[in-house]
């Protein structure tokens, strides 16, 4: 069994249904695996990672962004560096967001040969919020889905409704999904057997839920195609803030003559859709045509260089030309760089995310695409769902802090899906963790900040109607 697939578990449940505890369970308890455990999260400050409790495990958290939307060179990068340890793992748990369709990570494991060399997927496991979930089913796509592709459906916060309604309940989760086992537990204290080694996961079934489920998930959202000569090019990314307000995006505008935008892509990133808008991927590499299967090569040769190592790149500094990542640190989204290219030739120049690009000849004009293309990109996040990050140093008084919190989840507590954080409380060494679910609200201290430890207050709110000033207020005016 040495050179066997490494099973993996997709943990996934909407917002605040119980993962990070079903996770600190499987942590814990003593069953004799060796464990790696992947997090990602939705939301512009990172808890997750200090939410999950010390263990021997390893752990290793996403870059702030979405995996649900794309099969992300992080993901890819993480599952890389465990495919070259010497000792054999015995499973992978991947923790998504909360707003993840769990789809894009599961096909991780079927469309890339490599990673379905090394892999299996073992089973979806979603734990669903007994009280909250109807607020949710009807109207959000994330949270349906993640039901109906579910192998195991952990029925968590059962002592939180009467039983007639948990009934009720379950009945309408086996709607949606009639093959997925369901558990039903309190405070997710479940075996760890029933989440674990499941041999579960059904291709002919996620395809039955999603027609597209095989499908190439792209790390990249555009790719351009330039003639080029020789010489050190400019790749200038977003709008120079100095410009005059008439420099649009592209997204249909005019304006600004230089403008290019990659294709007629219809979905464009607000501030708060998780990504990391002042960071960029970006690859340039030579090919030899324009045509198929050049092309082809060409693309599926870049998918294997984001999920390499990146090089960073700060502004005014030489990207690497070739099978290589270079990872664009923009001030303001937006930043200039150099491209040194040594022949002439034709080359392409992916893109993570779909942002306003202009490439200008060393000669300082500017210069079109002979070619491009827009991949699949799925953001099915409910737009107007948004996360408000705080991270404020100092210690809380803590009567401020627990008026504040009961007055914001009295008037705010139907709007606010999510709540979690770790703060510093005057008069005590430990950290107060909170986390809560609409009205529903949690605090306690666990352990002491550490000497090496950044002690800042760092909290995050998910939700609709956020009114990012007014929390950021209410929260600073709680300051001892």
């Amino acid at each position: 069994m040495a050179n066997a697939p490494i099973p993996v578990t997709v943990l996934t449940g909407f917002l605040g249904a119980g993962k990070t505890t079903l996770l600190n369970r499987i942590l814990t308890e003593q069953h004799g695996r060796k464990i790696a455990v992947i997090e990602n999260e939705f939301g512009e400050v990172g808890v997750d990672n200090q939410l999950v409790i010390q263990s021997d495990e390893e752990i290793f958290e996403m870059n702030n962004g979405c995996i649900c939307c794309t099969v992300r060179g992080d993901l890819l990068r993480i599952l890389a560096r465990l495919m070259k340890r010497k000792d054999r793992l015995d499973a992978i748990l991947i923790e998504t967001t909360g707003l993840a369709n769990p789809a894009p990570v599961a096909q991780t494991f079927f469309t890339d040969p490599e990673m379905r060399e090394q892999f299996s997927l073992d089973g979806i496991v979603t734990v669903v919020d007994a009280k909250h979930i109807l607020l949710h089913l009807d109207d959000s796509p994330e949270a349906l889905k993640q039901v109906a592709f579910a192998d195991v459906i952990l029925l968590n916060k059962t002592d939180l409704i009467a039983p007639a309604e948990l009934d009720a309940l379950e009945q309408r989760l086996r709607r949606i999904n009639a093959v997925a086992k369901v558990y039903r537990a309190q405070n997710a204290d479940v075996p760890v057997d029933r989440v674990l080694n499941l041999g579960g996961f059904k291709l002919e079934r996620a395809v039955e839920v999603d027609p597209q489920f095989l499908e190439m998930e792209y790390p990249f959202e555009w790719a351009g195609g330039y003639e080029l000569s020789p010489g050190v090019h400019e790749l200038e990314i977003g709008h120079d803030p100095s410009e005059a307000d008439d420099a649009h995006d592209g997204h249909g505008h005019e304006g600004h003559a230089h403008h290019h935008h990659h294709g007629e892509h219809d979905h464009e990133c607000g501030p708060d859709c998780g990504h990391n808008h002042n960071e960029l991927d970006v690859v340039v590499l030579p090919v030899k045509s324009f045509a198929e299967p050049d092309l082809t090569a060409a693309i599926n040769a870049t998918v294997q260089t984001y999920s390499d190592w990146e090089a960073i790149k700060l502004p005014g500094e030489a990207l690497e030309v070739g099978p290589k990542l270079n990872r664009l640190k923009l001030a303001a989204e937006y930043g200039k760089f150099k491209v040194p290219i040594a022949a002439a030739g034709r080359y392409l120049i992916f893109t993570a995310h779909d942002v306003p690009t202009h490439f200008y000849l060393p000669s300082g004009a500017f210069t079109k695409y002979a070619w491009d293309r827009t991949f699949r990109h799925e953001h099915a996040h409910d737009e107007a769902v948004a996360s408000v990050g705080i991270s404020v140093p100092g210690d809380l008084d803590g009567k401020k802090l627990n008026d504040w919190i009961s007055e914001l989840l009295k008037t705010k507590g139907g709007d606010i899906y999510r709540m979690k954080g770790v703060l510093c409380v005057k008069g005590t060494n430990k950290r107060l963790v909170f986390q809560g679910v609409h009205m529903l609200f949690d605090a306690k201290f666990d352990r002491e900040w550490q000497r090496d430890e950044n002690r800042t207050n760092t909290l995050v709110f998910i939700g609709k109607n956020l009114d990012r000033a007014a929390l950021t207020e209410g929260f600073k005016a709680c300051l001892a």
